[in-house]
């Protein structure tokens, strides 16, 4: 099975698919037929067909899991050490602002730990320990928050035009004709 970006299945995914296969295989002892082995397991033919043969081959251990196809490039506790780096900031790791990129973090990642990672992969990794994306607020270091309140409620209605009532006569349909 391809994936787009290169994943896999997690390792519960992996582990439910072998033990549907292992099924299979209690199948294949009892002298099933392929097509009642794949209704009952609600997979397609060809794919018993296939384990079939490989059980034929190789016995039960034919049909276990090969594993992840590419264990984690960074450890646990390297991880909690990338976190410590994210933590200090951006501007501590020669960035002239305050956003975390991936490709800002990918570069951390080389630096820190001499491992190399696409864009997806930081992506992936960012997410599979619980950070998501966001976009920050852009808001001015300077800003002062009582001026802009102010701002809002005392200079603001006096620039913005007076809106129009609906009402009565403000349709030209229900307007009187003047004659």
């Amino acid at each position: 099975m391809r994936y787009a970006q290169g994943g896999g299945p997690s390792d519960e995914r992996r582990q439910f698919r072998e033990g549907i296969r292992m099924k299979a295989a209690e199948g294949f002892v009892s002298g099933e037929p392929s097509s009642v082995i794949a209704k009952e397991l609600r997979v397609s033919v060809r794919s018993v067909q296939r384990w079939r043969l490989a059980w034929d081959r190789g016995g039960p251990w034919a049909l276990r899991s090969a594993g992840s196809a590419s264990p984690p490039r960074l450890s646990e506790t390297q991880f909690v050490q990338l976190e410590a780096e994210l933590a200090k900031g951006p501007v501590a790791h020669g960035w002239p602002d305050q956003r975390w990129t991936l490709s800002r973090i990918k570069t951390v990642i080389g630096r820190r730990f001499h491992k190399s990672y696409t864009l997806q992969g930081v992506r992936k990794l960012l997410i599979r320990h619980g950070y998501s994306c966001q976009v920050p607020a852009r808001r001015a270091v300077e800003r002062d928050e009582g001026k802009v309140t102010g701002w809002v409620k005392e200079i603001w209605p006096q620039v913005e035009a007076p809106r129009r009532r609906s009402g009565r006569g403000s349709s030209s349909r229900t307007s009187p004709v003047s004659r």
